[in-house]
């Protein structure tokens, strides 16, 4: 007889642990598997599905899989990809295609519409990390600056740029949260946490097994992200110029070394399960109460199909 998982202590049953991993859509979830990634939308038609072999940069090049080089690489493209996978969701709903700038206009009537396409995912990948960088690193360091008498004092001005980092992203995180289009977003997050939940406690993956398994998941990009403002507090250490401006700068050159380093500790904690992957994880598990919900059943037919399409055929191979 097949397991079955009927109560809320299943959700604590691991049997191991799965690199697979998703991000949530409009109306849909992306799951990516070691070998292929897979697109599943709830249209107005139906479910649709998008398969894809997975081309991954160190197949071809070695050195990018290398530890702290590739943190950087897979961040980048992870970035590419699921602002592909949200394209591709939106086209299925025109309420929510937005009216072009003037300057994607400017792009299509000079370079043509094609063009633009190309352009339209690595632009927004481009705007996207701008607009993190600024708000998350650069507008804390530039309003710490602005207070007269701490600008002298490194070690102090390092802590309170870090405190207003972490000040901004809880708001951040809990303003998006109460927006009405991004709830069922969230919703769908939550659907593809408890999904992988329940294929690594080695359950068949059914709507009942999934429904009572925990939204949270360790290596969820929300944890990824807190990690990263933490190190760069650590990293931010460094930096020994009361000059605003040139902190700033600093801050941008050192952004690499702590994606890289914050990619490595989220790798290490989702191989791993003890008392310091627990601390390094618990703020971020936290921070996922707000970017997750609970998801309808149909939310989870969604995420258990999807998840379908980029288990390996051999066992073990989706295992860290």
């Amino acid at each position: 007889m097949a397991k079955s998982c009927n109560t809320p202590n299943c959700e604590n049953k691991e049997q191991f642990k799965t690199m697979i991993g998703g991000q949530a859509l409009i109306e849909g979830i992306l799951m990516r598997g070691p070998r292929k990634q897979a697109i599943v939308v709830r249209s107005p038609e139906g479910l649709v599905e998008k398969v894809e072999e997975l081309k991954l940069p160190k197949d071809r090049y070695p050195a990018l899989g290398w530890p702290l080089i590739r943190g950087v690489v897979n961040f980048f493209s992870s970035m590419l990809n699921g602002v592909k996978a949200l394209t591709f969701s939106a086209d299925f709903f025109p309420e929510y295609e937005e009216e072009p700038t003037a300057f994607e206009k400017w792009i299509a009537k000079k370079f043509g519409q094609d063009a633009l396409d190309k352009l339209i995912v690595p632009l927004g990948v481009v705007l996207g990390i701008l607009f993190a960088v600024g708000l998350f690193m650069l507008l804390p360091t530039f309003l710490v600056g602005l207070i007269p008498y701490i600008k002298e004092h490194l070690l102090l001005r390092n802590l309170l740029e870090g405190v207003v980092k972490v000040a901004i992203f809880v708001a951040y995180i809990v303003l998006v949260s109460r927006m009405k289009e991004i709830k069922r977003v969230f919703s769908y997050h939550g659907a593809e946490h408890k999904t992988i939940r329940c294929y690594e406690a080695k359950l068949p993956l059914t709507v009942e097994n999934v429904r009572p398994m925990t939204r949270l998941h360790p290596r969820c990009g929300t944890s990824f992200l807190f990690v990263v403002i933490i190190l760069s507090v650590f990293v931010g250490g460094l930096i020994q110029t009361t000059n605003t401006l040139l902190r700033m700068l600093f801050k941008l050159l050192l952004l690499p070394v702590v994606v890289a380093l914050a990619y490595e500790c989220n790798r290490f904690a989702g191989a791993h399960d003890n008392w310091f992957t627990r601390i390094l994880t618990a703020p971020g598990m936290w921070f996922q109460n707000f970017t997750t919900n609970e998801p309808d059943d149909g939310m989870i037919e969604v995420a258990i199909r999807a998840m379908e399409l980029v288990i390996p055929e051999e066992e073990g191979a989706d295992q860290w």
